[in-house]
């Protein structure tokens, strides 16, 4: 009972999984929500804590970018994205005066700003809680795990591209994982082909199997291969309902996949 009262906000949070990527744009905060709504379409409540300090997006992904965080008595409230609430969201997004603000502060700021994020948003209860992290393994990485260490996250999903640049970048994210005793999930290849809009054929644009084969050198579980969908994109652009697009995305069968892996993993800890 006493450890269950020191969870403070995240007593009633299930499963924690960390999403992580060894650069910038490799899709990294597209496949946390995407990973989200996957969750959510098995019936799982699910939430997004979004400390992509300099580079929030998700709130304009999910079109709640103009939505205000509230205060409660335990401390923030998150933004629910859908009517059902199934679907919450805390990110620096929300806390910006002008969407084109910078986040220019020195790290102990932003470690402090993180420290915030994990103990002070009152999620409620949660299924599965989507923590998505700035590229890289910077001293940002290192408060965020510190700050979760005690709720003992489910462990982190990898995300890279099939470029050798991109899985050179995601090794050193596995050193980091090892170094700070976080368990590896698996790896993703993102944007693992590109689907024509007209005729639906996936064409290897970025070349194809690069994440597969770090897997298999480095020991741990590949995922599977999302690839790039230009309607879902423009969905996510153009502001449209991502939610009610996503199932009918080439995407949403690979994602899947990844999720039924993830469950599995967290169904012997829920029993």
């Amino acid at each position: 009972m006493e450890a269950e009262a020191e969870r403070g906000n995240l007593a009633g949070v299930q499963h924690i999984i960390l999403v992580l990527s060894g650069k910038g744009g490799v899709g990294k905060s597209t496949i946390s929500t995407e990973l989200a709504l996957a969750l959510r379409h098995t019936g799982k409540k699910v939430g997004i804590l979004d400390v992509d300090l300099c580079g929030p997006s998700i709130p304009r992904m999910l079109n709640v970018q103009e939505r205000d965080v509230h205060q409660c008595d335990s401390g923030w409230v998150p933004v629910f994205v859908d009517q059902d609430k199934t679907i919450s969201l805390m990110s620096i997004g929300f806390l910006l005066e002008k969407p084109d603000d910078a986040v220019v502060w020195r790290g102990p700021k932003k470690n402090a700003l993180i420290k915030r994020f994990v103990s002070d948003v009152a999620w409620g209860e949660l299924d599965f809680l989507i923590v998505d992290t700035p590229p890289g393994t910077s001293d940002e990485h290192i408060a965020t795990v510190e700050s979760l260490r005690p709720y003992q996250p489910l462990g982190a999903v990898l995300v890279t591209t099939p470029q050798a640049v991109s899985v050179g970048d995601v090794r050193r994210e596995l050193t980091f994982c090892k170094k700070t005793g976080l368990r590896v999930i698996g790896i993703v290849e993102n944007m693992s082909g590109f689907v024509c809009p007209h005729c639906s054929e996936c064409s290897n644009v970025f070349s194809k199997g690069g994440g597969q084969e770090l897997a298999q050198h480095a020991g741990v579980p590949f995922l599977g291969c999302v690839p790039l969908d230009p309607q879902l994109t423009q969905s996510l652009e153009g502001g449209r309902d991502f939610i009610q697009e996503f199932p009918k995305s080439s995407a949403f069968p690979a994602l899947v996949g990844i999720t039924q892996h993830i469950l599995s993993m967290a169904s012997p800890r829920s029993s």
